[in-house]
C-alpha cells in the first residue's frame, strides 16, 4: 500500500469518528505486545498522563533528555498535519516507509485482533523505538490511563500533570472517577508526580492508589523546584530554580508554569536513579523545544500583523487559563478577533461559558465528522452573549478575520486541537 492507503487502512479513528472508534481496554494491545516480543522492554520508559499539560510536558523532557546525549523516543497524540508527528526520535518523525511496512507485516494479525486506531498505533510507536535503538521513550496517554493502550508498559517514573473535566462520556463524570482512571497508570514501586492537585478527593483517590502499589507519590508543588516565575515582555517565561539557575521557557501558555514545576520535580527523581541531566541541556530544552521536538500549537504565534496566535486548548481546564491569557494579551491590540470550534463530545457550554465577551467571533467547524456542526455551534454561542458571523470552513473564517483586520488587531484560533490542525497549513503556505 501506499502511506495514503495505509492510513485510510488504519481509520476511521478516535481522531475522526470518535465514540464508535473508542475500545477501552489493553487485552488488543497485550496480544499485539507479544506478538512483535514486547518492544518497550528494551528501553527505558516515561509515562505522562493528564487531563491538559501532558503534551507539554512530555516534549519537554524528551527535549531535555535529548540534550543530555540520550537517544530519546517520543510518543504523543493527537497529530496536527500528519500522522507521523506522534512518533519521533531525536525530533525526527517516524518514516511514512516505516508506518507502511509495519501495516504491511502485521496486516494477517491486524485482522484477527481487530485492534483500534490506538491499540495499533501505540504498537507502531514501541516496535519503532526498539528499531531505533533509544535509551529512553518518553509515552503520553491518549485518554485516560488504566485502560490506555499505552498502559502495557513498566516505566520507570509515571506522571499524572492534572485533572479536570475532558472525556467525560468515556472515563467519568466526576474529578474523583476521572482521577481513578489516570491513576490506572501507577504501577508497583514505581514513583509518581502529580503536578497540580487543587481538589482534596482526587488528592486522596492518587494517594490511595499509590500506597496500595507502594509508590513514592510526589507533589511538584510541594518541591520548590521554583523560587520565582514571571512573563517577560516577549511572552516567554523566566523561571528561576532551583537546581538549574536562571532558565527561559520558550512555550508562552499560561500553565507553562505549572508544566516546568512538573518536569523539574522529575528530573530530581530522574537524577535520583542516576540518569545524568546537564544544566546546559536543561536551559537549552526550555528555551528551544519547539525545534527539538516538533512541538505546534501551544500558545503558537503564526502570524504579526495582525497578531495570529493559535492554542490547541479544548476543554474547561484549557480555558479556565486561556481566557485570562487571550484578555491579557488583547489589551496591546485594537480589536480581539476570536476563531473557534468544537468537536461535538466536549463540554461545549461549559467552555463558551469561559469565552471572553469582548471579541468579535468567527464561529467555524473543523473538517471532521466529530466537528460541531457550525450553526449548531453559533446557537449556543449567542447563548452566551458570544456575537458573530458563521462560515463553514475553517480557512473561510481565517481569511475573513484577517480580511477584516488592521496591523493592530490579535486573532486568537482555537476551541479545538482540529480547528488548529485545519488553521496550521494556511499560515505555513502564507508566511
Amino acid at each position: 500500500m501506499t502511506y495514503k492507503e495505509t492510513l485510510n487502512y488504519l481509520m476511521p479513528s478516535f481522531q475522526k469518528v470518535g465514540a464508535h472508534a473508542y475500545k477501552p481496554g489493553l487485552e488488543r494491545s497485550v496480544e499485539l505486545d507479544s506478538l512483535i516480543k514486547y518492544p518497550h522492554r528494551d528501553y527505558l520508559s516515561i509515562h505522562v498522563a493528564g487531563t491538559n499539560g501532558k503534551g507539554s510536558v512530555s516534549h519537554l523532557l524528551a527535549a531535555i533528555l535529548r540534550n543530555s546525549k540520550y537517544k530519546v523516543g517520543l510518543y504523543t497524540s493527537p497529530h496536527l498535519l500528519d500522522f507521523c508527528e506522534r512518533i519521533r526520535v531525536n525530533g525526527k518523525k517516524i518514516s511514512k516507509r516505516y508506518v507502511v511496512d509495519f501495516v504491511e507485516r502485521h496486516r494477517p494479525w491486524i485482522k484477527t485482533i481487530e485492534p483500534s486506531f490506538f491499540d495499533l498505533t501505540t504498537n507502531l510507536a514501541f516496535e519503532y523505538f526498539r528499531h531505533k535503538n533509544v535509551d529512553f521513550a518518553v509515552i503520553e496517554t491518549g485518554m485516560g490511563g488504566r485502560l490506555d493502550s499505552t498502559n502495557i508498559i513498566e516505566p520507570m517514573l509515571s506522571i499524572i500533570t492534572n485533572i479536570s473535566l475532558d472525556h467525560t462520556q468515556y472515563i467519568g463524570e466526576t474529578l474523583s472517577q476521572i482521577a481513578y482512571e489516570k491513576a490506572g497508570i501507577i504501577k508497583a514501586n514505581t514513583p509518581v508526580i502529580i503536578g497540580e492537585c487543587i481538589d482534596n478527593e482526587v488528592r486522596t483517590v492518587f494517594m490511595e492508589k499509590a500506597m496500595a502499589m507502594n509508590s513514592p507519590i510526589i507533589f511538584a508543588e510541594q518541591e520548590k523546584v521554583l523560587t520565582s516565575s514571571k512573563k517577560k515582555k516577549t511572552g516567554d517565561w523566566e523561571f528561576k530554580t532551583v537546581d538549574y539557575g536562571s532558565i527561559t521557557g520558550e512555550l508562552k501558555g499560561a500553565f507553562q508554569k505549572q508544566n516546568a514545576q512538573t518536569v523539574l520535580t522529575a528530573l530530581r527523581l530522574l537524577e535520583n536513579n542516576r540518569v545524568k541531566i546537564t544544566p546546559k541541556g536543561v536551559k537549552q530544552a526550555f528555551e528551544h523545544v519547539t525545534q527539538l521536538t516538533g512541538l505546534m500549537g501551544r500558545w503558537q504565534t503564526v502570524f504579526s500583523k495582525p497578531l495570529v496566535i493559535c492554542d490547541t486548548g479544548h476543554n474547561v481546564g484549557a480555558w479556565e487559563f486561556l481566557t485570562n491569557q487571550i484578555q491579557q494579551e488583547a489589551k496591546r491590540h485594537r480589536t480581539l478577533r476570536i476563531i473557534v470550534g468544537m468537536v461535538g463530545d466536549k463540554d461545549v457550554d461549559s467552555v463558551l461559558s469561559l469565552m471572553p465577551k469582548n471579541a468579535v467571533y468567527y464561529f467555524t467547524q473543523a473538517s471532521i465528522p466529530r466537528a460541531m456542526p457550525v450553526n449548531l455551534f453559533a446557537g449556543k454561542a449567542k447563548q452566551y452573549q458570544l456575537q458573530g458571523k458563521s462560515y463553514y470552513t475553517v480557512l473561510h473564517a481565517i481569511k475573513e478575520a484577517i480580511r477584516d483586520s488592521s496591523s493592530k488587531d490579535m486573532i486568537f484560533i482555537g476551541g479545538s486541537t482540529f480547528v488548529v490542525a485545519d488553521a496550521l497549513p494556511f499560515f505555513q503556505i502564507n508566511v
